[in-house]
């Protein structure tokens, strides 16, 4: 029996079941434990605090624009943070080359940011 592939791949397969069997867990126990009452308040639509006039089952309610470009804003924002947990994972083999495309990196992302700071995109009214 090969032991190399088994250490290798044991950590992997674990990490997978935790990962299925947490949420599995929690599902269930929010589905055995949690209340059952359902009543006209918790099954009416809301949206970050705007109360809804429309009939329900409608699409063609308007929103505010403000509220897609704070959510586009923030998806932006948030993926491109995603891109320095590589970079802090590797920092070390990088040396200064990976330091300073870095900095230009968070440079682009301060410039959006300040850019977006200076139109008024992240003042809600």
């Amino acid at each position: 029996m090969n032991f190399e592939f088994i250490e290798n791949i044991l950590p992997l397969v674990l990490a997978l079941l935790l990962a299925m069997a947490v949420p599995t867990a929690l599902i269930l126990l929010s589905a055995l434990l949690g209340p059952r009452k359902d009543n006209e308040t918790k099954l009416s639509p809301y949206e970050c605090g705007i109360q809804t006039q429309a009939i329900p089952g409608d699409a063609r309610h308007r929103f505010n624009v403000k509220f897609y470009l704070v959510a586009m804003c923030f998806l932006v924002f948030d993926v491109e943070v995603v891109f320095l947990f590589p970079w802090a994972v590797l920092f070390q083999k990088m040396a200064w080359g990976g330091f300073l495309s870095m900095l230009g990196f968070l440079g682009v992302l301060a410039f959006g940011w300040f850019y977006l700071w200076k139109r008024g995109a992240l003042e809600w009214e």
